[in-house]
């Protein structure tokens, strides 16, 4: 409620500021940037207006006619159009897990995100998915202040890093009270240092076996600090991903049962929630959209404050190596090295090709389907860009038979056979989400540079242009206003960032300026490493991480901790 009720006050002041002249008026007069004859997207969804920005200190000091008023650097921004900096509510770029250590990298230029800030991007959320780096917020704090990053960055205490340091190994289970106490305390001392709230995974490992009533406990810590919650839900679903038909019990959990989890969260506590990267995923869950839009539409009549943030691709991160074979058919292979002579070992065993069987048409369900799976790394070249189907009908079996051929065919060290990436969710469930007002743009990715692996996902590099581009301009599911707000004000609101999100004086000079004719994105998932097009220049804090398309590898970030209203 309060965060609405700061956005609410926000937008009503800009309603009385007539968007000729923002702020005082001050021309003639000397600032340190001026961007000259852009038009104006503020960032609140309203159509643009044309106008100059002001910039001192870092900070927005008026949008006006500033014709006459003399600057350090002065950016002709006609032609183009000027908006807030993207806010990524959901990034990895300081997750080891991507980037050699992301923004606590060694290396300079990576900690510059060279490909966040060319998509615009100038403040990432970071410690998603319960993820958190072993020495907490504090020296995670104390690491970004000392090296210099490019992007602001805002930190989240993970849940799944401090239930592991407080259950040890000895995590398949419920917590105790006691434990419970003692991650509350790890909360707390988090939100203390300066954590805008928690993360979890309740899809991963060790999370997946806590229960709702210890996720409440640790959510009602950072209710006093203006937390926000942020939740990889325990599916996303007709199954967990971990799930296999021929080894466990009915799925425990399908996408709708772990949204309503969330709900609930959010209900008992009265916190902000954010369900992660929302979807509809596997074929045989498509069109289910519908039924978590409603009732998030319900929950938000209630007065539950949820959100969510999406990603505008029809394929995950998780889709892009994936592995057919279930583990347990070619679990030798892990000490041998071969993991085609463990399927064989497999195959040779009449009691278990039924479950074989089994587990690979889940497997292949969930991750699209035949028709939308497709190779990407094999031996046999022929095999590259085709996908399941056509290479099922080619050899004249069926696609489970076809998954085993991969494995037996191709690389015997790699788990499959081959590298697959699935596109595992479908377009209109994709749109059907966008086009809410609730749901922030989110990259779930992290820093990429040229020499990363070429598994990259694309979203590291074109996840916001690609935004604008296919959703707002190449159809008519939402405005280039709508597709902004949803990356700038939206994710503000939902943060509780009160100096962002928005091009108004006072704010902070975190800015992108582009191109609309030639806004979108040039990577390819045989071609990850290429930047965003028509993002022309990208300021944080008034100071050019893009200058006219050019990165200056400046590090200007701060870390992000607001002072909420109590």
């Amino acid at each position: 409620m309060i965060r609405a009720l700061q956005g609410f006050v926000v937008l009503c002041l800009a309603a009385f500021l007539p968007h000729t002249a923002y702020g005082q008026s001050e021309s003639p007069a000397s600032f340190d940037v001026l961007i000259h004859g852009g038009r104006i997207l503020d960032g609140s969804g309203n159509p643009w207006f044309y106008g100059d920005v002001g910039i001192r200190d870092g900070i927005i000091v008026t949008i006006s006619d500033l014709a006459n008023a003399d600057a350090v650097q002065t950016i002709d921004a006609s032609g183009l159009v000027v908006a807030p900096g993207f806010i990524d509510i959901h990034s990895h770029a300081d997750d080891s897990r991507y980037g050699k250590q992301g923004l606590r990298s060694v290396d300079a230029k990576r900690r510059a995100a060279p490909s966040l800030v060319t998509q615009g991007i100038t403040t990432v959320i970071v410690n998603q998915d319960g993820r958190m780096p072993a020495g907490g917020i504090a020296m995670q704090r104390a690491a970004h202040d000392s090296l210099g990053i490019g992007p602001n960055a805002g930190l989240l205490v993970g849940h799944n890093a401090i239930r592991r340091q407080v259950l040890g190994s000895d995590y398949r289970r419920p917590a105790t009270t006691e434990e419970i106490g003692r991650m509350r305390a790890l909360v707390r001392r988090g939100m203390e240092a300066g954590a805008l709230g928690l993360s979890a995974a309740l899809e991963y490992v060790p999370g997946r076996w806590s229960t709702t009533d210890e996720v409440v406990a640790l959510v009602e810590e950072i209710i006093p600090h203006g937390g926000v919650y942020i939740a990889h839900q325990r599916s996303e679903g007709s199954a967990p991903m971990w799930w296999r038909p021929s080894q466990h019990a009915a799925p425990p959990v399908t996408g709708i049962e772990a949204l309503l989890e969330t709900i609930e969260i959010g209900e008992r506590t009265g916190a902000t929630v954010v369900a992660s990267h929302i979807k509809a995923r596997g074929a045989d869950f498509w069109g289910l959209s519908r039924d978590a839009i409603a009732l998030i539409e319900q929950a938000r009549a209630r007065g539950v404050a949820i959100y969510a943030d999406q990603y505008p691709y029809t394929t995950s991160g998780s889709d892009g190596n994936i592995v057919l074979i279930p583990a347990w058919s070619i679990a030798t292979g892990e000490t041998t090295g071969d993991f085609t002579a463990a399927l064989h070992a497999t195959l040779n065993d009449s009691s278990r090709l039924a479950d074989l069987r089994l587990d690979i048409a889940h497997t292949m369900q969930y991750r699209g389907g035949a028709e939308n799976i497709f190779v990407f790394e094999h031996p046999d070249t022929s095999t590259i860009g085709m996908s399941l189907a056509e290479l099922a009908a080619q050899h004249d079996v069926d696609p489970v038979e076809m998954s085993v051929l991969l494995q037996l065919q191709g690389y015997s060290d790699r788990a499959g056979g081959a590298r697959l990436r699935g596109f595992s969710m479908a377009e209109t469930d994709l749109q059907a989400f966008a086009m809410q007002p609730w749901v922030a743009t989110a990259s779930d990715g992290g820093i990429a540079v040229a020499g990363d692996s070429s598994n990259v996902h694309v979203r590291f590099y074109s996840t916001f242009p690609r935004k604008i581009r296919t959703y707002a301009m190449d159809s008519t599911l939402m405005t280039v206003a709508e597709a902004v707000r949803s990356a700038t004000s939206l994710p503000a609101q939902i943060l509780g960032l009160s100096d962002r999100g928005f091009l108004f004086p006072g704010m902070r000079a975190d800015i992108v300026i582009m191109d609309l004719n030639r806004i979108g994105e040039r990577a390819t998932f045989t071609n990850p490493h290429r930047y965003a097009e028509g993002v022309h220049s990208v300021l944080i804090g008034g100071i050019p991480v893009v200058d006219d398309g050019e990165l200056t590898w400046a590090l200007p970030g701060t870390i992000v901790s607001t002072k909420r209203l109590r």
